[in-house]
């Protein structure tokens, strides 16, 4: 990322690696519950039509989640959040934490990037953290959408339970499923997200608006979360849907799409969008100022451990 001071040591392709995972644990941690409602709003078209109801169980963000603590109890708005932190720790990783070693590659270790190496590099992490950790995001939106019924039965009785039952139900596919949906949506949410707060904090630095503090990363996160819910609300949508359905239920996610906007309109595609922003605006917020905290203290950390006087 910009705004490294020339006396500050470059933090490494390590630190930034288990930095970005750590970091977007912490913002998991804290903003799952948004997270869970957005699922929850953006399957209910297809939860109504599946039921032949008309009745709207799940109304805004803070409705949901005080319809679910009610039915459900507290407990149902972190369910998949171990899975959830697996994602984070493996798919964060490698699409935050690789993103300016893509850079350098595209620039051929140059520092100068312009707009279409950054895109570069983050449709090229974006994709290459999907193709990797598809399974854990497969399993937390299981888990979220998942209804805990009056009799107790539920679809799975835990992390490991569901990787198992999938992968029998539906073949080791199924656990991928989605996967071009979700490397589309990620190449979406990856250049949004990376791209525009790497450019909001260039940019507010270079003009003096700001130094490379936390109020820097904290408007450059906020800018970043609101630009990346606009353009990857849509894919998101169809994301959780194709990825949630039982098996045969959509032929690919373009079927999915189709049918989506056939039964329900256009406006399905923003499904939830309130809690998406909210959700990612917040994320985006800990996240960074967490990345970059965790980034400094871990640098300075080695430093110290390599030249300890």
């Amino acid at each position: 990322m910009v705004g490294m001071k020339p006396s500050d040591a470059m933090p490494t392709a390590t630190v930034k690696f288990f930095g970005a995972g750590t970091a977007a644990c912490i913002a998991d941690l804290i903003t799952f519950p948004l997270d869970t409602a957005k699922v929850r709003l953006q399957i209910q078209g297809e939860s109504q039509k599946t039921e032949g109801s008309s009745r709207v169980k799940y109304k805004g963000v803070f409705g949901t989640i005080n319809t679910m603590v009610r039915t459900e109890g507290p407990k149902s708005l972190y369910s998949g959040l171990v899975a959830g932190l697996q994602r984070q720790m493996s798919f964060a990783s490698v699409r935050i934490g690789l993103y300016d070693s893509m850079k350098q590659f595209y620039t051929r270790g140059s520092e100068s990037a312009g707009i279409v190496v950054r895109l570069m590099a983050g449709c090229t992490t974006g994709a290459m953290a999907v193709a990797f950790a598809q399974p854990t995001d497969v399993v937390k939106v299981r888990f979220q959408a998942q209804v805990r019924l009056t009799d107790g039965v539920k679809r799975y009785n835990g992390t490991l339970d569901a990787y198992k039952t999938i992968a029998r139900d539906e073949g080791v596919r199924g656990l991928w499923k989605g996967c071009m949906p979700n490397i589309t949506r990620n190449a979406i949410v990856n250049c949004a997200e990376l791209v525009t707060y790497d450019m909001i904090k260039e940019l507010l630095i270079k003009y003096d608006l700001m130094t490379d503090n936390l109020p820097c990363h904290f408007t450059a996160a906020f800018g970043a979360g609101f630009c990346t819910t606009i353009v990857a609300s849509p894919v998101d949508v169809v994301k959780t849907r194709f990825m949630n359905s039982s098996a045969g239920r959509y032929s690919s996610a373009s079927n999915c799409a189709l049918t989506m906007l056939r039964n329900e309109g256009p406006t399905a595609f923003y499904k939830g969008f309130m809690p998406s922003f909210l959700r990612l605006g917040s994320w985006n917020i800990v996240m960074f100022v967490s990345y970059e905290q965790i980034k400094r203290g871990m640098t300075r950390a080695q430093q110290y451990w390599e030249s300890p006087f």
